[in-house]
């Protein structure tokens, strides 16, 4: 009988949603052993001294009808501490209008990206929280692995501090407002959570869980069809690293949060609908590159103005 250690050792890092798209797109082998090449079940130094020299990361949460949520948390650099390999502490004050501002508890499943626009370092953390306390989240470590540089606009994010006062929350149904389709339409950046089957339930598999990770492309790439009722939102999928993390999770469980961010106002728009990964090769010969299309529709949504405390700082143009 194979002890746990072993089992841990031999499983799969990806569950069956991420490796049915991999068979779909002749990449399983491949990506089954750079995932086990690349994913531990630790940050090594070098990640850890990541995350703790950033002034945000994205969390990705599950509320309490299990809807995935993405959010952003924000402080002054070194407001995330390693104190070992298998740990991460996070000194949390949620912004105003997040949706899971009230739904981590004890063995919440979470995922975490660490992203450093400016240099095109990401990070990724998939993990449990394993307690709170006065402000502070200590997740558990699960998997951690690096992500390549792709469709990152480089931008600095320097942190000025949270704000005084009350902010303008607005509520957003499926269809959703003036002002939060502006917001997207002007977008280069999204990040989009998403969840296993198994996440957070006991007995989880090693590939189980829930993600966060980045999208990106030129101001307009998220593409916007408005109904009476309903607004739908296509995102091309490009060439990536053949895990499949987020489309896989779809496969299998197609509820999704979204987060963009007004990087000039600081406003943030959290958004949650149900997704499906559209593999027609026509409709994906729409977008030039695109290999197959994300598609989401809303459901419900909050946008809260000037809440982020960051400034961003472009870098220089150069000089012909």
């Amino acid at each position: 009988m194979m002890s746990p250690a072993g089992e841990i050792a031999t499983a799969s890092p990806f569950h069956e949603g991420e490796q049915r798209l991999q068979d779909i797109t002749g990449v399983r082998e491949v990506a089954e052993q750079r995932g086990r090449l690349m994913i531990r079940d630790h940050m090594p130094d070098q990640h850890r001294t990541f995350f703790e020299q950033l002034p945000f990361v994205l969390a990705g949460g599950l509320d309490a009808t299990g809807q995935p949520w993405a959010t952003v948390w924000a402080g002054p650099p070194g407001f995330m501490r390693s104190p070992d390999p298998h740990r991460l502490h996070i000194g949390v004050r949620t912004l105003p209008g997040d949706p899971l501002a009230a739904s981590w508890h004890e063995g919440s499943p979470i995922g975490l990206l660490g992203i450093e626009p400016h240099t095109r370092r990401r990070n990724r953390m998939n993990g449990t929280v394993r307690h709170l306390a006065d402000g502070v989240v200590e997740v558990g470590v699960r998997q951690s692995f690096g992500n390549c540089p792709k469709y990152i606009r480089p931008r600095k994010a320097v942190w000025r501090g949270h704000a005084a006062g009350q902010a303008q929350v607005t509520q957003q149904s499926a269809r959703l407002s003036a002002e939060a389709l502006r917001l997207i339409a002007g977008s280069d950046t999204f990040f989009i959570a998403s969840a296993s089957a198994g996440a957070g339930q006991p007995g989880q598999a090693r590939g189980d869980g829930v993600d966060v990770s980045h999208r990106g492309g030129e101001p307009g790439f998220v593409h916007v069809t408005t109904t009476a009722d309903a607004t739908e939102l296509t995102v091309p999928d490009y060439a990536g690293n053949w895990m499949f993390n987020t489309l896989g999770n779809i496969l299998v469980q197609p509820r999704v949060g979204l987060v963009f961010i007004d990087v000039a106002r600081g406003d943030v728009l959290w958004l949650a609908g149900q997704a499906w990964v559209d593999l027609d090769p026509q409709a994906a010969a729409a977008f030039e590159g695109a290999q197959r299309l994300l598609r989401v529709r809303i459901e419900q949504g909050c946008l809260s103005h000037g809440v982020l405390p960051l400034t961003w700082e472009m870098p220089p143009v150069a000089q012909a």
